[in-house]
């Protein structure tokens, strides 16, 4: 038995006048100071007392939010007592949101006691907006969220089906001018969520389509959206590409890449998308050479070039592409994206030196081991197949084992 979650979507031009008439009498908001000062509070302030709504904010929420801000702004929503929570902003802002509202409903429990296993009762006090201001971690359809636990230097995957938003709003216009590397590196974020969650363990029917679109649409609109920060366009596929791959992997959850970028964010502190995105790659080489990822079945829906006679680029997939030969056409295909947006293609092209990575390696593979996303993968990799994986992506050499 399995379940498919999914909050309302409003999307597509305006879609934040719809807070215009929502119901209620006070709203939270939850943000990060950068998105606060350049007046996106503001905005959605303004527009929740339009409504009626009497409105305070949270404005401290960090990248890669920690414990200690999540019960901090908890705290502050105790205070206010409102029956809304607006998670405003990139992954951060809105995973903080969800811990803060079941904290605010549930002050007994500590965040890292958060889990699908604990019933949270959610909605007795408060119902939960998101309202992405980036185009990749899809925080706005799922129930998962990471928080930085710093005392012990690794992140925590949490969440409950609870604690998935009730509302998500998806209006392009919050992610018109967005720098382009914040753009790339979020964008990779929404293609390793539409590959791992099609080809993990715990794919499924509900899931593989909207994980195939999601694919389809970050090869095309990504380079133009880092290109063209105003292609309005191209703004508004990538919002839509994340939030459908925030549905596609948050019901069927991602794997290795995920599991290995959230070890080397959590040391290095190198940003969610670039890390996770860099990894890619590598963990679909390792998967592959058991024939166990699905590749061919994306290498098809992408129309990627096969190796054969007559293959070319944008045709159809030939029907005799076997895994390992998907696999070599899909890393080409990401690695090829990676290049044309500038994403570093492994850990050296971070600025990380061998010789931080070598003293950092033994950490690495704890992190990765005790991640909840590792699990998930179709090939799960021993210690020293970890290893040897972290090492591989340091300089760059292709997977052989």
């Amino acid at each position: 038995m399995w379940f498919f979650k999914s909050p309302e979507i409003v999307f597509g031009e305006a879609a934040l006048d719809y807070l215009d008439e929502l119901p209620g009498r006070r709203a939270f908001i939850v943000t990060d100071p950068t998105l606060h000062a350049l007046g996106f509070t503001e905005r959605v302030a303004a527009r929740l007392r339009k409504a009626g709504l009497e409105t305070s904010c949270f404005a401290e929420v960090e990248p890669e939010p920690s414990l200690e801000t999540v019960y901090r702004g908890a705290a502050a929503i105790r205070e206010f007592a409102p029956d809304w929570i607006v998670g405003l902003g990139g992954g951060s802002a809105m995973d903080a949101a969800k811990a803060m509202w079941v904290l605010y409903e549930r002050p007994d429990l500590r965040a890292d006691e958060i889990s699908p296993l604990v019933t949270l009762g959610l909605g007795a006090k408060a119902r939960l907006i998101a309202i992405p201001t980036t185009s990749g971690t899809g925080s706005e359809a799922t129930w998962a969220f990471v928080l930085t636990d710093t005392a012990e230097g690794r992140k925590l995957g949490l969440g409950s089906r609870e604690t998935l938003p009730t509302l998500a709003i998806v209006d392009p216009a919050l992610t018109m001018g967005l720098p382009s590397v914040i753009t790339a590196d979020t964008g990779l974020d929404v293609l390793a969520h539409a590959v791992e969650g099609y080809s993990g363990l715990w794919r499924n029917d509900f899931s593989d389509g909207l994980c195939l679109k999601a694919m389809e649409m970050v090869f095309e609109y990504l380079p133009r959206a880092v290109a063209d920060g105003n292609d309005t366009e191209a703004r508004e596929k990538m919002a839509n590409a994340a939030a459908i791959a925030g549905l596609g992997f948050g019901n069927a959850m991602a794997a290795l890449a995920h599991a290995m970028g959230h070890a080397l964010g959590a040391v290095f502190h190198q940003p969610h998308g670039r890390c996770v995105g860099m990894y890619l790659p590598y963990t679909i080489e390792f998967v592959a050479r058991r024939g166990d990822g699905r590749y061919a079945d994306i290498a098809h829906a992408l129309h990627l070039p096969g190796q054969g006679e007559g293959a070319t680029p944008r045709t159809a997939a030939p029907c005799w592409m076997d895994e390992a030969e998907a696999a070599t056409a899909l890393v080409a295909a990401i690695r090829g994206l990676m290049r044309q947006i500038g994403a570093p293609v492994s850990a050296a092209g971070m600025g990380i030196s061998l010789a931080e990575h070598e003293a950092a390696l033994e950490r690495l593979c704890d992190l990765a081991e005790a991640d909840t996303q590792i699990v998930t993968s179709a090939r799960i990799p021993d210690r020293d197949e970890l290893a040897a994986l972290f090492r591989y992506a340091y300089d760059g050499p292709t997977v052989d084992f």
